[in-house]
């Protein structure tokens, strides 16, 4: 007496799973937008660093991601030997190098 009747209301064939698709879009739509604007061009940076890495050679000038600046002396598989100052070398691993600096750089400085 106190309680009503519930009814389940009629929904149209197929209606169900239209609406399940639609309610995931806003979901696909923003791990698109964050692939554009995120991890895209974070692996495009990535890509340019090793090509960088992988094109540095003798007698380039460079900046490590210490802040020191230095001229390559050698270069190994995996290691820098720079030039810091006459006559003192340091060995660094090559993921070091941030900048390849324009050749004369550390003359002028």
């Amino acid at each position: 007496m106190f309680i009503s009747n519930a009814y389940a209301q009629a929904a149209g064939a197929g209606a169900g799973a239209e609406n399940g698709l639609m309610s995931f879009l806003p979901l696909v739509l923003m791990f698109v937008v964050l692939y554009f604007v995120m991890i895209r061009p974070q692996m495009k940076r990535q890509k340019e660093q090793r090509a960088m890495i992988d094109a540095l050679k003798k007698n380039d000038e460079v900046v490590t991601v210490g802040g020191v600046i230095g001229r390559v002396t050698a270069v190994s598989e995996s290691y820098v030997t720079l030039e810091i100052a006459d006559k003192v070398e340091v060995k660094v691993q090559k993921n070091a190098v941030s900048v390849v600096l324009p050749t004369g750089t550390i003359k002028s400085a």
